[in-house]
């Protein structure tokens, strides 16, 4: 009677902790869920959201006003055959615009990054801070700084410092002279793109094991250029992916210079980009419809130029298969004042 007791007990134990296992599971699963209901919300409703509506009205003649009337592709059709100004000027000046400030300004923030590494923890600092600043202020500088320096008349900074140095006598209309609207939306592209991926390169700088330059140095590394070449860069490959996206979408959706400094459309189509067709379509002329075929468009492109960016940073083991690179441990605004 006791052996059959016992046995009952053993029996009983399992089943009570499988019980108490599944209860703690539904927990922890109902404290996830709650902990990521926040972010799962705003993440549906600004993102998630937005994304399928434009998709399902880019399939549609919208006015803004009326019922949505489903087309089918001819949006579509009608960009790719019919669209004159985007195929001859808009996607011309967008890859142009995405190519040079993108690639460009993404060496050039590997650049400054990797100089201000160099440098003392408090010079580091402030010239990080004055590097990033005109990411944050491109409006209040494109009305206070650009447009006096491009101005057209004698008043205007650059006519005035040219026709001192005797480059040119008479001023030039910088902002409605076609031939120099898009050099200049690319200079000031160029100018306010140390953003958000300049400081995550800072913290894959700053966060490098320093164990591996000294153990380099005895390897045979004798100049700072070795170093960058063969232990910087490699040890910040996840940075370098999240900069290069960063790069990427920030200079395909930037369409804001063109706007502020010359209106929308600019003249001639000049310097007309894609954020500024869409704009263009769908809150001058109210063709929503179109505009959400354009903004699909857009992001269509941006996720092949991200697909190729991730392909090239993205690290592989000895056997070619692809690794995810490794989350950085910092953040980058708290490695610059680190």
């Amino acid at each position: 009677m006791e052996t059959q007791a016992n046995a009952a007990q053993t029996a009983v134990k399992p089943a009570k902790k499988r019980r108490k296992n599944k209860i703690s599971r539904r927990e922890n699963n109902w404290r996830g869920w709650l902990f990521i209901g926040p972010y799962a919300l705003i993440f549906s409703v600004f993102i998630l959201v937005p994304v399928v509506l434009a998709v399902i009205l880019s399939f549609t003649n919208f006015n803004a006003i009326e019922f949505p009337e489903f087309v089918g592709a001819l949006n579509y059709i009608t960009l790719l055959t019919n669209d004159a100004e985007f195929m001859k000027y808009v996607l011309p000046n967008t890859i142009i615009y995405a190519v040079v400030v993108g690639i460009g300004g993404y060496i050039l923030s590997f650049i400054l990054a990797w100089a201000l590494c160099n440098l003392t923890k408090p010079v580091r600092t402030v010239f990080a801070l004055i590097l990033y600043s005109p990411s944050m202020t491109t409006g209040v500088a494109m009305t206070v700084l650009w447009k006096v320096i491009f101005s057209g008349d004698q008043s205007g900074l650059l006519n005035s410092w040219l026709m001192e140095l005797g480059i040119i006598t008479e001023p030039v209309l910088w902002l409605t002279d076609a031939r120099f609207l898009l050099p200049i939306v690319i200079i000031i592209g160029l100018w306010s793109s140390m953003g958000i991926g300049f400081l995550s390169m800072i913290a894959g700088i700053l966060n490098t094991d320093a164990s591996l330059y000294e153990a380099a140095s005895i390897d045979g590394i004798t100049n700072r250029f070795q170093e960058m070449i063969y232990i910087t860069i490699p040890q910040m490959k996840p940075q370098m992916l999240f900069a290069a996206v960063m790069a990427i979408v920030g200079a395909f959706q930037n369409g804001m210079i063109s706007s502020m400094l010359v209106g929308n459309p600019s003249p001639g189509y000049a310097s007309q980009l894609l954020v500024n067709h869409i704009e263009d379509y769908g809150f001058l002329r109210y063709e929503m419809g179109y505009a959400a075929a354009i903004s699909v468009v857009l992001l269509l492109i941006v996720q092949l130029f991200s697909k190729g960016a991730n392909a090239l940073l993205t690290e592989k083991d000895p056997y070619g298969l692809a690794k995810a690179p490794k989350t950085a441990k910092t953040s980058a605004e708290g490695s610059v004042i680190k």
